[in-house]
C-alpha cells in the first residue's frame, strides 16, 4: 500500500450505513423511520439536515430567520413543519431527535432544552459557549440518558484515525510536543452600520442570550464567528476540530492542561461596531508528563472567509510578542493547517489533506499488530450518531469528550482576552487556581428569558 492510500480528505470519506438493532430507544422495527426536527439550517446545519434525512424523515425545522426554514421545507418537497421557536419542534411527539446547527451561543440552551425534552442530539461544535455550559450538559445528558453526537466529524475520517492510531501505538516513539495549527483567517472589517432587521428574521430571538443590540448584517449568518457575543472566533471554530484530533492523539482526552498562555493580535483594536474577534493567535499549554502543546493561527496559509480586506502583515516585534523568543522554528515556519506530533523517534503530520510521516509510509510493510489499540471504527459522523440512537450506545462524539476538547480552546480565548495572563488550571475540578477574574470568564451573563435551565 502506497502513501497516497492513506490521503483521505473529508470530501472522499466513504459513506457506511450499517444495520441496525430490530428495536431503537422509540420501540420502532427497522422498517420505521426516526422522525427528525432540524433547528438552525443555514449553512452547516442545512448540510447536516440533509446528512440526517439518509436515515429518518425531516418533519419539522426551526430557524430564527424563516428564508433558512424554507429553504430546508422546499428541499424536502413542502413536506416539514416550519416555526421560528425552536421550542415548538422539540413539543412534537414525532420528533425523536435534533439536528442542532445554530450559531454558537445557541449551542448548549438548545441541546439542553432538547435533552429535557427526550430527544436526542446531533449537535454542531463547538459544543460549547463557555466551560460552565460543557458542565451543565454533560449533567443534563447523563441524567436524561440522551445520546448526544458533536459534529467534529474529523473523528469519523480515516486520516485522522490513521495518525492517531499511529502515535497512540509509539510508531513516532515518546510524543514530546504537538502543533496545532489553524489557518490565518482575516478579521479586519467595521465599522457596520445598523439598520432594521428583515422581516423574516426575528433579531430578538437570534439574540438569545447575548446582550441586545441593534442589528447588522456581519452580526449574522457564517460571520457571527467574528464577534464574541456569538461565537469565540477562529480559536473555538476550527480549533474545536484540530484540538480534538491532538487531545485524542495525546490519549487525554478526559482530563486537561495544567497550564495555558495565550496572545493575540485583534486587527481592529476594540473599535466600535468591528469584529472584535483576533485573527493571529499562539497558545502553549503543558499537559501532565510535561508534554506540550502549541495551539496558534499559522502567518502561511492566509485565508477569507467572509472579510474582503486584504490581511495584516505581522512584524517582526509583533511575532516576537506573540510567539516568544524561543519559540521553535516549526511554529514560526508552519504553512499549513493541521496536527504534528513530534515524538523522539519520528513525527506525524494530519489534516483534511492526508497523513503524513515515515511511520504513514512504512504502514504497508509494518502493520500494526492484532492487539493494538484502535479507534473506535467509525466512517459515517452522521451514521454513527443514527446508530447509537438505536442500539443507545456512546456516539464517536460524546459529550464529555468534546467538553474537554473545548476547553482547552475556551482557556486560551481567555487567557488572550486577559492581554496574555498565564492561567493554572485544576482540571480536575475545572478551576483557574491562580486568576480569580479569569474563573469569572468561564461563564457568562445569563439574560432574562433565555436563561439555560
Amino acid at each position: 500500500m502506497k502513501r497516497r492510500n492513506f490521503l483521505l480528505t473529508s470530501l472522499t470519506a466513504p459513506t457506511i450505513i450499517t444495520a441496525f438493532p430490530l428495536k431503537n430507544a422509540f420501540g420502532q422495527s427497522p422498517n420505521e423511520r426516526i422522525g427528525i426536527g432540524a433547528i438552525g439550517v443555514g449553512g452547516q446545519g442545512s448540510g447536516d439536515t440533509h446528512s440526517a434525512a439518509r436515515f429518518g424523515d425531516v418533519v419539522a425545522v426551526a430557524d430564527a430567520d424563516l428564508r433558512h426554514a424554507v429553504n430546508i421545507k422546499n428541499a424536502f418537497g413542502g413536506k416539514p413543519e416550519v416555526y421560528q421557536d425552536y421550542r415548538k419542534v422539540l413539543d412534537r411527539p414525532d420528533v425523536d431527535v435534533v439536528i442542532q446547527g445554530t450559531p454558537d451561543h445557541w449551542h448548549t440552551k438548545i441541546n439542553i432544552d432538547a435533552a429535557l425534552a427526550g430527544k436526542d442530539i446531533y449537535g454542531e461544535k463547538p459544543i460549547t459557549f463557555s466551560v460552565r455550559e460543557g458542565q451543565q450538559l454533560c449533567r443534563v445528558l447523563k441524567e436524561t440518558g440522551r445520546v448526544f453526537q458533536t459534529g467534529t466529524q474529523q473523528r469519523s475520517e480515516r486520516c485522522f484515525q490513521t495518525a492517531v492510531e499511529l502515535v497512540r501505538n509509539g510508531r513516532i516513539g515518546n510524543l514530546k510536543r504537538v502543533l496545532v495549527a489553524l489557518p490565518y483567517f482575516n478579521t479586519i472589517g467595521g465599522p457596520f452600520a445598523t439598520m432594521d432587521p428583515p422581516a423574516e428574521l426575528d433579531w430578538e430571538l437570534y439574540q438569545g442570550q447575548a446582550a441586545t443590540c441593534a442589528y447588522m448584517p456581519q452580526k449574522t449568518h457564517a460571520i457571527f464567528r467574528w464577534w464574541y457575543e456569538y461565537a469565540g472566533g477562529i480559536v473555538t471554530d476550527w480549533g474545536n476540530h484540530h484540538m480534538d484530533v491532538a487531545l485524542w492523539g495525546m490519549d487525554m482526552e478526559t482530563t486537561g492542561p495544567e497550564s495555558v498562555e495565550a496572545r493575540a493580535i485583534f486587527p481592529n483594536a476594540g473599535k466600535a461596531d468591528c469584529f472584535n474577534t483576533p485573527d493571529r493567535f499562539f497558545s502553549a499549554m503543558k499537559f501532565p508528563g510535561g508534554l506540550e502543546l502549541f495551539f496558534f493561527a499559522t502567518l502561511h496559509e492566509k485565508l477569507l472567509y467572509g472579510v474582503n480586506a486584504p490581511h495584516s502583515e505581522t512584524s517582526d516585534q509583533e511575532k516576537e510578542w506573540m510567539f516568544g523568543k524561543d519559540c521553535p522554528e516549526e511554529v514560526l515556519n508552519m504553512d499549513r493547517n493541521g496536527i504534528m506530533f513530534l515524538g523522539d523517534k519520528g513525527r506525524i503530520f494530519v489534516n483534511r489533506g492526508g497523513v503524513y510521516g515515515k511511520p504513514v509510509e512504512e504502514l504497508s510493510e509494518n502493520p500494526l499488530p492484532a492487539d493494538a489499540w484502535r479507534v473506535r471504527p467509525s466512517g459515517d459522523h452522521m451514521g454513527n450518531f443514527f446508530d447509537c440512537v438505536r442500539s443507545r450506545e456512546v456516539p464517536v462524539a460524546p459529550a464529555e469528550i468534546e467538553h474537554r476538547v473545548i476547553t482547552c480552546c475556551h482557556l486560551t480565548n481567555i487567557s488572550l482576552r486577559m492581554g496574555g495572563r498565564p492561567l493554572q488550571w485544576d482540571a480536575e475540578k475545572e478551576v483557574v487556581t491562580n486568576d480569580d477574574e479569569a474563573n469569572g470568564m468561564l461563564e457568562r451573563k445569563q439574560r432574562e428569558g433565555y436563561q439555560i435551565v
